[in-house]
């Protein structure tokens, strides 16, 4: 076991490396400068919760709430540091995906291995 960590490891180091990577790491560090942005993603952030606590006790949420809730994350996706961010997880989510199916690949051909491993 303690070798499948260590390799998945040095794949956190080299991701680490990556474009993708860097991309990612830059636009969140850019979004986090921009107050107004922080702001309204805390604001989502607290109407998600309260909509999620209505939803629950199996009440609608007001108008005004989910109205509120609509503006804010509309605002928040026309601006061009949120939108750095999506584009850059989106290409750090492709670059995973590949890495998971060569694991998925690695996982068929030890089912199909005939050597046991201690």
């Amino acid at each position: 076991m303690e070798i499948i960590k260590e390799r998945a490891r040095e794949i956190g180091r080299l991701l680490s490396k990556t474009p993708e990577y860097a991309a990612l790491k830059r636009a969140n560090e850019q979004i986090g400068g921009d107050r107004e942005a922080v702001t309204t993603m805390n604001r989502l952030g607290e109407l998600e919760d309260q909509i999620t606590s209505y939803l629950r006790a199996g009440r609608e949420p007001s108008t005004e709430l989910q109205e509120e809730y609509a503006t804010l994350a509309e605002q928040l996706q026309q601006r061009s540091v949120y939108q750095a961010v999506v584009a850059a997880q989106s290409n750090f989510e492709r670059l995973m995906g590949s890495i998971n199916e060569e694991i998925a690949r690695g996982l068929e051909a030890g089912e199909q291995s005939r050597i046991i491993l201690p």
